[in-house]
C-alpha cells in the first residue's frame, strides 16, 4: 500500500516538472462541440372544455288554437216572417257591380242590384236596391217591399269616417178578415210604411296612445204609417274600451234612445207621446287560459225610471278548450217602438201607448269546436219579462188587425241549441232548434201568438265549380191566438221547405230558381193571415 502511494508520488511530481519545461508563452485553446440547444417552452394554456350535455329525447306536446278558416258566419236563427216567400240575397259576396232579375208565380216581379265605388283603402261606398211584389190567390193578399241603401266609408291614418242613408216602402194588406161577411176596398185595408234612415259614426281603426279604442256613431229614423201615424227616433251610441294588458279590458257604453210618435185621424182623439231610454254600461272583461268572465251592470232610465241591471256572464274551457261552459245573468231593455213592432208584425195597428221590455236571463251552456269545421252550442235558461207585449186579433175591427195585449210579468223556460258545419265557401249546413215555455203570467191567460218550438236549417253546397245547390226548412208549433168572447183557441203550426239552385254559364251571367214552400203548406204564423202556397221563382244574375 505505501508502495502504491509512492509511486504515485513520484508520477505526479514528474509531470509537474515536465510541464513547467514547456513554453507558456503559446496560447491554448479548448473546443466544446454540442447539438444541445436551450429553448424555453410556450406557456400552457388553461382550457375549460364542458362535458357535452345529453341529448333530449322528450317530445313536447305543442297545442295550437287555429280557428276554423271559414268564409261564412255561424248561423243565428231569425224568426219567421209571416210570407212564405223572401227576398233572396246575392251569393257571390264582394260583388262590385251585380244586377239579378226574375219573375214567378203569383205575380212576382224579382229585382236585386248592387254597385260599389272606390278601392277599399281610402274609401268605398256601396248601394244596393230590391223590389219584390206578389198577389196572392185570396182577395187583398197582396205585398210590396222596396230598398235602397247606400253606405260608406272614409278612411283616415288612424280613423274610419263611416255613414249611410238607407230609405224603403213596404205596402201589405188587411186581408185577414171573413171575406163571405165583409167586402173591402183595397185602398181601404192597405198598410204602407216609409222609413229614412241617417247613419253617421267614427271609429279608430289603430290603437290610441293611451290604448283607448272608441266608435262613437249616431242614428236618425223617420217612421211614417200612411195615413196614420208618424215616429221619430234618435239613437246616440257612445262605447269606449281599453286593453289595460293581456288579461285585463275595461269597456263602457252611453246609449241614448229618443222616440217621439203621433197618430193621425185616430178616433176618439189623436196620441201623442215621448218613450225615452238611457242606458249606461260599464263592464270589466278578464281573459286567461282558464276562463274569461266579463263582470258589469247597466244604469237604466226608462222614462226617467231608474232600473239596475246585471251583465254577468263566464266561460270556461274544458278538455282541451274545444268545448266551453258558459252562464250568466243578463238584463236589458227592450224599445218597443212603433216601428219595432211593426218589424215582428206588420198587420199591426197604430199603438196608443209605449211600455218597454225589461228582461232578465238566468243560462247555462255549452260550446263546442270539434276539428275544423263543426260547431255546437246549447244554452237552457229562465227568463222573466217584466211588460211583454202580446199580439191579439181586433175583435172589434173584424179580426183584420192586431193589437198589443201587455203583460205586466211573465217567466220564459227557453232552450236553444245550434251547430254548423262549415267548409269554407264550398259546403255549409247549419241548423237550430228552440223551445219556449211561458208561465206565471199575470195579465194573459195564454202568451198569444208566440212560437212554443221552432226548428230551422239551411244548406249551401257548391256541388260543381259552377253550381250551387241550396235548400231552407222551418217547423214551428203554434201556441193560442184569443177569438171572439174572450176564447183562447190553439193555433197551428206549419212547415216550409224550400229549394233552389243557381248556374254560372260563364264569369259575367249566371241563371237561377227558387222553389218555396214546395209542401203548399197554407199555414197561418198570424190568426186569420194565411201565407202563400208553392211558389216559384227563377231568373238571370249579371256580374258587371
Amino acid at each position: 500500500m505505501h508502495k502504491i502511494l509512492i509511486v504515485s508520488i513520484a508520477l505526479i511530481m514528474g509531470i509537474m516538472a515536465t510541464l513547467q519545461g514547456q513554453d507558456t508563452t503559446k496560447k491554448q485553446s479548448i473546443n466544446i462541440n454540442s447539438s444541445y440547444k436551450p429553448v424555453l417552452r410556450n406557456a400552457v394554456k388553461i382550457n375549460l372544455m364542458g362535458s357535452q350535455m345529453q341529448a333530449d329525447t322528450t317530445k313536447l306536446k305543442l297545442v295550437y288554437s287555429i280557428p276554423s278558416q271559414n268564409l261564412f258566419y255561424t248561423y243565428n236563427p231569425i224568426s219567421l216572417k209571416p210570407l212564405a216567400l223572401e227576398q233572396d240575397t246575392n251569393l257571390y259576396l264582394g260583388n262590385r257591380r251585380y244586377l239579378k232579375l226574375g219573375y214567378g208565380n203569383f205575380s212576382t216581379p224579382y229585382i236585386n242590384g248592387g254597385v260599389s265605388f272606390g278601392d277599399g283603402k281610402v274609401s268605398i261606398l256601396n248601394v244596393t236596391g230590391n223590389y219584390i211584389q206578389q198577389k196572392g190567390n185570396i182577395k187583398n193578399q197582396e205585398y210590396s217591399l222596396a230598398n235602397l241603401k247606400m253606405a260608406g266609408s272614409y278612411f283616415l291614418p288612424k280613423n274610419e269616417l263611416y255613414g249611410g242613408i238607407e230609405a224603403n216602402q213596404h205596402t201589405y194588406h188587411l186581408y185577414g178578415y171573413n171575406h163571405t161577411l165583409f167586402n173591402f176596398k183595397k185602398d181601404s185595408v192597405q198598410q204602407q210604411f216609409r222609413q229614412v234612415t241617417l247613419r253617421a259614426g267614427i271609429k279608430n281603426t289603430q290603437p290610441t296612445e293611451t290604448g283607448i279604442n272608441y266608435n262613437p256613431s249616431i242614428e236618425l229614423n223617420l217612421f211614417t204609417h200612411k195615413n196614420a201615424a208618424n215616429e221619430t227616433n234618435a239613437i246616440i251610441n257612445l262605447p269606449l274600451a281599453k286593453v289595460v294588458n293581456s288579461h285585463f279590458m275595461a269597456e263602457v257604453a252611453l246609449i241614448a234612445d229618443f222616440t217621439k210618435y203621433s197618430t193621425l185621424k185616430l178616433i176618439p182623439a189623436n196620441i201623442k207621446l215621448n218613450n225615452t231610454l238611457v242606458q249606461i254600461k260599464p263592464a270589466i272583461n278578464y281573459y286567461s287560459s282558464y276562463f274569461k268572465i266579463h263582470g258589469g251592470f247597466t244604469a237604466a232610465w226608462d222614462n226617467k225610471k231608474y232600473q239596475l241591471l246585471p251583465d254577468i256572464y263566464a266561460e270556461i274551457p274544458i278538455e282541451g278548450k274545444i268545448f266551453s261552459l258558459q252562464a250568466g245573468w243578463i238584463g236589458r231593455f227592450v224599445k218597443n217602438s212603433y216601428r219595432n213592432l211593426v218589424a215582428i208584425n206588420p198587420y199591426q195597428s197604430p199603438i196608443t201607448a209605449q211600455v218597454n221590455t225589461k228582461e232578465t236571463e238566468y243560462y247555462g251552456g255549452i260550446k263546442a269546436s270539434i276539428a275544423k269545421h263543426f260547431n255546437f252550442s246549447a244554452k237552457a235558461g229562465l227568463i222573466n219579462y217584466k211588460n211583454l207585449p202580446f199580439f191579439i186579433n181586433d175583435t172589434l175591427k173584424n179580426d183584420k188587425v192586431f193589437v198589443i195585449a201587455n203583460e205586466v210579468s211573465v217567466n220564459n223556460f227557453r232552450v236553444h241549441a245550434d251547430f254548423s258545419y262549415i267548409n269554407q265557401d264550398k259546403f255549409m249546413l247549419t241548423g237550430a232548434v228552440n223551445f219556449n215555455g211561458y208561465t206565471s203570467m199575470k195579465s194573459n191567460a195564454r202568451a198569444w201568438h208566440t212560437i212554443p218550438v221552432e226548428l230551422v236549417g239551411s244548406l249551401r253546397w257548391w256541388a260543381f265549380k259552377t253550381i250551387l245547390l241550396k235548400s231552407d226548412v222551418r217547423f214551428f208549433d203554434g201556441s193560442n191566438y184569443l177569438a171572439k168572447g174572450n176564447i183562447a183557441r190553439p193555433l197551428g203550426g206549419g212547415t216550409d221547405v224550400s229549394a233552389g239552385i243557381e248556374i254560372k254559364l260563364n264569369k259575367k251571367v249566371s241563371i237561377w230558381g227558387d222553389a218555396n214552400n214546395i209542401l203548399n203548406n197554407t199555414y197561418e204564423r198570424w190568426h186569420n193571415y194565411e201565407v202563400y202556397g208553392a211558389n216559384f221563382l227563377g231568373g238571370i244574375l249579371l256580374n258587371f
